[in-house]
């Protein structure tokens, strides 16, 4: 592996700029967005590309959106061809570099003194881009084409100068143009500052130091994960875990592992997973792959700059025509969302069996997507709130999981009350952590939420993508699953009707839909859990 001529102080200064470019981004992003679900709910991510397409930082966002974003890069590289200073692509088709339709990726080339010589991109989940189902999250879907607009890799802007053909023909295709309008103009902020923040940069360092620099954050990141792997246990080590269904086949979906440290690298292989099921919880290869690094990074060494370089040692197996690697025009919202899941609890659960010391019991393993929309009665114009709902964390061998959090492949904020209520006209009527849903253990997993929505002064769509309502997250080291999380409608009596975890049903006015999330997975045998813990545990009501 070629080694660099630039000092260690230079290079490790270098690196945390870098990284500061993909943080600035991401702040102007949240800070621009006109939707609750980027700027209160941080849905986005930014990053930092080399010239030729290789993530060299990032900002620690949303994990789903980073592992798979530089497959849109490669994608927008491709399709545009010879960029000119000021283009922005934009992409969002899964089979074109995206990973779902609801996330829109931007990338823009930084030109140096008339040098192509970087490219800055940024992910954001818009909460709604058209499809059958207000938030493009069709918890049915049998085909992507039912699912929104597809944006195959093209200029939205072209030299600094906006395609406003293009933009008409998106905000057309929309729900909320007003808003997806706005928040199309942040994430162009976004990059405007990440490309203004690189030249300061070349030009602080100069052009050429800059780029061996890029080159060996990647080479550094690389050793730093090839010495990880090549401490592991030699043989291959198997997990299976499964989804409750698609939404619309019954039957469970086996998620299939069997993970090999050869030498210095890895190989994660997916064979024997389902086919690509007829709903839509199928993941395209950007997800798998992200979700495999992240696994993979979790379980060795977090603190290796996630990056291009810790990724190339891992060769990932996937299948074409199975659930982790669709082919089209198979829906996928869900794979993006939900299966992205559950390849971490496979990836980790082999893991964890083949490195004791670092085993976790299962997080809660849904995202727990919730779209509403509707028409605003105080404005007359259509709405649509798109969240997703944190749960249990996993127990592990030093402490108790945590409680109601998001995990893995997801790392937003919540909605806020307040923020919720003014934006929508909906209330949340409860929001709380619900008892005895973390699995029992030395270190039990940590306790899921419940949270009550309830639609004023008018009907509301709601769609569902959910999971683990049917198989808790499990327990490791003979700690016991999580609890199953529940979706109920309350009718405006009070009576209550359990509802489907992947669909879509009508929210009568003063109707609520309660949403129990997941529990996570316990750690240990609970015999062996300390009595101050038990009597703390009856104490707080957490039993």
């Amino acid at each position: 592996m070629p080694r660099t001529t630039i000092d260690a102080i230079t290079l490790e200064v270098l690196r945390h700029a870098l990284s500061a470019v993909a943080d600035e981004m991401n702040a102007d992003l949240i800070r621009t967005a006109y939707s609750p679900n980027i700027n209160e709910r941080r849905d986005c991510s930014s990053a930092v590309f080399d010239r030729a397409g290789n993530m060299v930082a990032q900002a620690e966002s949303i994990p789903v959106h980073l592992g798979a974003m530089p497959y849109s890069v490669a994608a927008a590289i491709e399709a545009a061809g010879k960029f000119a200073a000021g283009d922005i692509v934009v992409v969002n088709d899964p089979y074109a570099g995206g990973a779902h339709l609801p996330d829109i990726t931007f990338v823009a080339p930084v030109f140096f003194r008339g040098v192509l010589s970087a490219f800055v991109a940024n992910r954001a989940h818009h909460a709604d881009v058209g499809g059958k189902e207000p938030g493009s999250l069709a918890g049915d879907s049998v085909e992507i084409f039912q699912e929104g607009l597809r944006i195959p890799p093209v200029r939205l802007w072209r030299q600094g100068e906006l395609v406003e053909d293009l933009l008409s023909l998106i905000l057309t295709n929309v729900r909320t143009p007003h808003e997806r309008r706005g928040d199309l103009r942040a994430q162009a902020a976004g990059c405007r500052m990440g490309v203004a923040r690189m030249q300061d940069l070349f030009d602080r360092y100069g052009r050429e130091t800059a780029i061996d620099g890029m080159s060996e954050v990647l080479a550094y990141s690389e050793r730093r994960m090839r010495a990880e792997i090549a401490r592991f246990p030699r043989g291959i080590v198997r997990f299976e875990d499964f989804l409750d269904g698609d939404g619309v086949v019954q039957g469970e979906i086996t998620l299939r592992v069997s993970i090999e440290a050869r030498d210095d690298r890895l190989v994660v292989d997916f064979t024997g997973s389902a086919p690509q099921a007829v709903g839509p919880v199928n993941a395209v290869l950007a997800v798998t792959a992200s979700a495999t690094y992240f696994a993979v990074r979790a379980a060795t060494d977090p603190t290796i700059p996630a990056n291009s370089g810790c990724y190339r040692p891992i060769e990932i197996v996937a299948p074409p025509g199975t659930v982790i690697n669709a082919v089209a025009p198979a829906a996928v919202v869900g794979g993006n969302l939900e299966t992205a899941q559950r390849i971490v609890d496979v990836i980790l659960g082999a893991l964890g069996a083949a490195i004791p010391g670092r085993a976790m019991g299962a997080c809660q393993g849904s995202m727990n997507n919730v779209a509403i929309g509707g028409v605003d009665p105080r404005t007359g114009q259509p709405y649509t709130l798109y969240e997703t709902i944190g749960g249990g964390f996993g127990g592990t061998a030093s402490v108790d999981g945590m409680d109601g959090v998001h995990s893995h492949m997801t790392n937003t904020l919540n909605t806020p009350v307040e923020a919720l209520e003014t934006a929508y006209p909906l209330r949340v009527v409860r929001y709380e952590l619900a008892p005895g849903t973390g699995g029992a253990g030395e270190h039990r997993g940590g306790l899921g939420i419940r949270r009550e929505i309830r639609a004023i002064g008018h009907t509301a769509r709601v769609s569902l993508l959910t999971d683990r309502r049917e198989r808790g997250p499990y327990g490791v080291c003979g700690g016991e699953a999580g609890a199953v999380g529940r979706n109920t409608r309350i009718r405006a009596d009070g009576q209550e009707e359990r509802v489907t975890s992947k669909g879509s049903i009508q929210l009568a006015e003063g109707e609520a839909l309660c949403i129990q999330t997941p529990g996570g997975g316990g750690w240990g045998d609970p015999a062996r859990r300390s009595a101050e813990l038990v009597e703390r545990d009856q104490r707080e009501g957490r039993i």
